[in-house]
């Protein structure tokens, strides 16, 4: 029996391989954004709600609660505030917080806001076969489709990662964009095994998500360690100096993390602060998108 080869064993061309089958290619960033503004917000709530637990075949009332929160008051909450503030918005949502709370997406694509493809139950596509995850992003579109009554353009795995084949799948099920992936802070087109797929990536990042800042978890002791005036103080930075290089400022954010009265003001902050700049241009993630494959 052939013993496998250690990664410092892999021939060169292997290691090519591994990293050409996702890559980023052209960058898109506009020129111009409409209307002569100078930046775009391109603001985001990934609404797992209870989908956390289940994924993992948990049944914990309380970590269960913990995701109807971004129901009962998340969504509300962060719904308003984008209302009052007349700014767009897209929500990724897992299948099954669409089955479990349907009206909360059909009141947030009445209200003008983006729902995007989030899986099926929030699964680690990464690690699926490649009947099962094209199954799962097949399902999930239909159901958000009827549910809403409109087919999402756009996804974001639920792991942030692509398994080898979810590059392919995207490509076969016609979506216009990604937003999984962290090669860049602009828009870029995604390549596969180095030839252009069309596909547009609208990059995320760890630094630029509620979660990694205010998870925590009981029973190993962590806790979050990060105050809510030194994640306003990052998310104002990076937008600063998105709107310095002309380019786009992506935040991700979650109902039942940023949804807290002692939270919230994080964001509203942010708005006020880019609204109180020239040249601010918010928008969802497919239109930004559609801007950036077009004016790129």
């Amino acid at each position: 029996m052939t013993t496998p080869l250690e990664p410092w064993q892999w021939p060169e061309a292997h290691w090519r391989g591994i990293v050409d089958r996702v890559r980023a290619g052209r960058t898109l960033r506009p020129r111009l954004w409409p209307e002569g503004a100078r930046c775009a917000v391109a603001l985001s709530f990934d609404s797992d709600h209870e989908t956390n637990e289940l994924r993992d075949g948990g049944e914990s009332p309380g970590k269960l609660s913990q995701g109807q929160y971004g129901n009962r008051q998340g969504v509300p909450r962060i719904l308003e505030l984008l209302a009052r503030n007349e700014v767009p918005a897209t929500f990724f949502v897992p299948a099954v917080t669409a089955l479990l709370y349907p009206d909360e997406q059909r009141r947030i694509v009445a209200e003008g806001h983006e729902i995007g493809i989030h899986g099926w139950i929030h699964e680690r596509n990464s690690v699926l076969p490649i009947e099962a995850e094209r199954d799962l992003m097949l399902r999930s579109a239909d159901t958000l489709e009827s549910i809403c009554g409109v087919r999402p353009v756009g996804m974001r795995t639920p792991s942030w990662d692509f398994s080898p084949n979810t590059l392919a799948l995207v490509r076969e099920m016609g979506l216009i964009y990604d937003s999984s992936l962290m090669a860049d802070v602009d828009c870029y087109e995604l390549l596969e095994n180095g030839e252009p797929t069309g596909v547009v990536e609208l990059p995320v990042e760890w630094i630029r998500d509620d979660a990694v800042y205010f998870n925590m978890n009981r029973f190993s002791g962590l806790r979050p360690h990060t105050a809510p005036e030194a994640v306003f103080d990052i998310f104002r930075r990076e937008f600063e100096a998105a709107y310095r290089e002309g380019g786009l400022f992506q935040l991700t954010m979650h109902p039942h993390v940023i949804g807290y009265r002692s939270r919230l003001w994080i964001l509203e902050e942010l708005i006020a602060l880019m609204r109180s700049l020239p040249g601010v241009w918010f928008a969802t993630h497919a239109d930004v998108v559609r801007h950036a494959k077009q004016h790129g």
